[in-house]
């Protein structure tokens, strides 16, 4: 089980990584011509702080374990996750983008696997 909790980490990373470089790097109206029309529901000032929450968690999902520092920032990283992705579903939710809402559910799910194995039966050091 430490090896799947290792890949769904793996690859939380790598799309939020992904995700939250794109968010930081490109302005708001790009962004939201691009499809990420949730943006304009928020300040440029927002869509930066989540872009930053996200790179954030996918460093933290990864580096604490791999360096042995502080491993439990790994499940804490990962609740940081399933909070942006409820925040996500809502939002898709209330401006009715339902084709949305499929991907934030899975990255919930995936982020809450994360959080359920390292904070329970499969914690590092164990």
């Amino acid at each position: 089980m430490n090896i799947v909790l290792w890949v769904i980490a793996g690859l939380l990373a790598a799309a939020f990584l992904a995700a939250g470089v794109m968010k930081l790097s490109q302005p708001k109206e790009k962004l939201a011509a691009s499809g990420m029309g949730w943006t304009e529901s928020f300040s440029s000032g927002a869509v930066k702080s989540i872009g930053a929450l996200e790179l954030l968690a996918a460093v933290g999902l990864i580096l604490p374990a791999l360096l042995h520092v502080a491993p439990i920032v790994v499940p804490l990283a990962a609740l940081g996750l399933v909070l942006i992705m409820i925040g996500a579903i809502v939002t898709h939710a209330r401006r009715k983008e339902n084709q949305m809402i499929g991907a934030n559910v899975v990255l919930l799910i995936l982020a809450a696997v994360v959080v359920w194995g390292r904070f329970g039966p499969y914690p590092f050091g164990s």
